[in-house]
């Protein structure tokens, strides 16, 4: 127990004793105690009581600080067992999904229907064996920190843990299992450069360790191996998809609404609340609800029968990544629709379990669309959603019937847009590399460069593609379902033949 003390003799002139020393340490003490003799005259047997009754109160003063901070780290609430039907009987509700998008709205976010019910999903897989992990992305201003918070406030907050900023060993020094099971938001993706390996690790074996040398109480080096337990969901918010590739082909990539609707829809909100015109109770209590909703979710294993036939779009660049991360998604909409799920259990080793239905396929496809689409868009989000502006049959600089065919400069995207030069400068150069650019003239210099919209396979092309394969891969897993259905099995749970699910999402 080290401390730093200061003894004194009341109504003395003699001037205090100063001193840093371990009161557990019995060599210390002594020298200690002679010292206070020597300087103050008092005597060794009242000075070692009185050190004996402060490192009394001092064990007493750090065990009620250890149990304080121990009871604030586990503090849940505890639902009444009204809350817990009313929780489960909401679960079992019909169109579950599409129920639960609209309280996500009425809670205070406004558009992102699918973005938000996606970070949703996403932190709800925090309580299975392979959560999910989300990046937000968008250009600064529209709003990712904030969707991803409201979102945030709809699960418990003893399960979400909000970081700013890490150190570089900021996640090995977590207790074995304090982030096990739980949400880590990450406001800034720029603030945890620090800790993007051990978050790969995370998302990936599940575990991280650390092996360090430290000093023992007997002043011996020693190494001991830190061990911090997974799984995490791990969801965070950037403007620089290139730059976190490596955690981004772990995650579900979403691109938020930066469109001058979704700005009209976000500041009629801002004036609303300031005047007083918002429901905020009913927020709170549409949250609330939410959050009860997750507690009473209980961890369940998730069979997927149909995984094997199950594939995504051939033209995604990295299968290996995305085919895991579109089967965990479709688990996810199973475990949180496991009130709507009969239980079986495993012939041999007697595991409960629940299995995928043909509508969580549909659905998780249906939420998934765009972000198969970007997974197998060669360009990033932003340089994809500036080169569809830029196409726009409205745009009189890039139109031939409108221009006469010249190519358009810079400064004539500039005068329509406020786009950053900077900015302009790295679309432009990465929509010419992959050739949906031609340079036709101009130079770096002076004039800088013009350009023409070069032909090549568009946006509407490889939507249809990916729509096609979709519903080829939907109606093979419907095909199976009846073909299962048509053999029912005895459920070991129940001991009854299972029944069909029914219809618990909204199409």
């Amino acid at each position: 127990m080290r401390v730093t003390l200061k003894v004194e003799l009341k109504d003395s002139s003699r001037p205090p004793v100063r001193h840093n020393l371990d009161l557990y340490n019995d060599n210390q003490l002594e020298k200690f105690i002679r010292k206070i003799a020597e300087k103050l005259e008092i005597g060794t047997s009242v000075i070692a009581a009185s050190l004996s009754e402060l490192t009394e109160q001092l064990e007493k003063y750090r065990l009620n600080e250890i149990k304080t901070q121990q009871s604030a780290e586990k503090e849940t609430r505890i639902l009444s067992a009204k809350e817990i039907a009313e929780a489960k009987e909401n679960l079992q509700a019909e169109n579950l999904l599409k129920t639960t998008s609209q309280d996500l709205q009425n809670t205070g976010i406004q558009g992102e229907e699918e973005n938000a019910l996606i970070l949703l999903l996403a932190m709800t897989s925090r309580k299975m064996r392979d959560p999910l992990s989300v990046i937000c992305l968008a250009r600064s201003g529209v709003g990712k920190s904030y969707l991803m918070e409201k979102v945030a406030q709809c699960i418990p907050s003893e399960e979400a843990k909000e970081h700013t900023q890490f150190s570089g060993n900021s996640f090995y020094y977590f207790k074995r299992e304090e982030i096990k099971g739980t949400v880590s938001l990450i406001e800034d993706l720029d603030g945890a450069q620090a800790v993007m390996f051990p978050i790969r690790e995370l998302q990936t074996k599940k575990r991280i360790s650390k092996t360090v040398t430290i000093k023992d109480k007997n002043g011996q080096m020693r190494t001991i191996t830190l061990i911090v337990e997974g799984p995490v969901s791990i969801i965070g918010c950037t403007t620089q998809e290139k730059i976190y590739e490596d955690n981004s082909n772990r995650s579900i990539l979403i691109y938020l609404d930066g469109s001058k609707e979704q700005d009209i829809r976000i500041m009629d909100y801002q004036k609303n609340l300031r005047a007083n015109l918002i429901d905020t109770h009913t927020e709170k209590l549409l949250q609330n609800k939410l959050q009860n909703m997750q507690r009473v979710l209980e961890p369940i294993k998730v069979v997927n029968p149909y995984a094997p036939i199950i594939d995504i779009p051939k033209e995604d660049f990295k299968p290996r990544r995305t085919l895991p991360l579109l089967l965990g998604f479709i688990e996810t909409i199973t475990f949180y629709n496991q009130y709507q799920r009969e239980e079986q259990a495993d012939k041999e080793t007697g595991e409960v379990f629940i299995e995928v239905h043909p509508e969580d396929v549909e659905n998780a496809f249906k939420l998934m669309k765009d972000v198969l689409f970007r997974k197998a868009d060669e360009l990033s989000g932003a340089a994809r959603e500036f080169y569809q502006w830029v196409g726009s049959p409205d745009r009189q600089f890039t139109n031939p019937g409108l221009n006469n065919g010249k190519g358009f400069y810079a400064r004539n995207v500039r005068e329509e847009s406020r786009i950053n030069p900077r900015t302009l400068n790295r679309y432009l150069n990465e929509l010419a590399e992959y050739g949906l650019l031609q340079i036709t003239g101009g130079d770096r210099n002076t004039t800088g460069y013009s350009y023409r919209i070069a032909s090549g396979r568009n946006y509407e092309e490889l939507q249809k593609s990916i729509n096609a394969q979709i519903e080829k891969v939907l109606k093979e897993v419907w095909k199976a379902y009846e073909q299962r259905k048509s053999k029912p099995v005895l459920s070991k749970v129940e001991g009854k033949v299972s029944k069909p699910s029914k219809t618990a999402v909204g199409q």
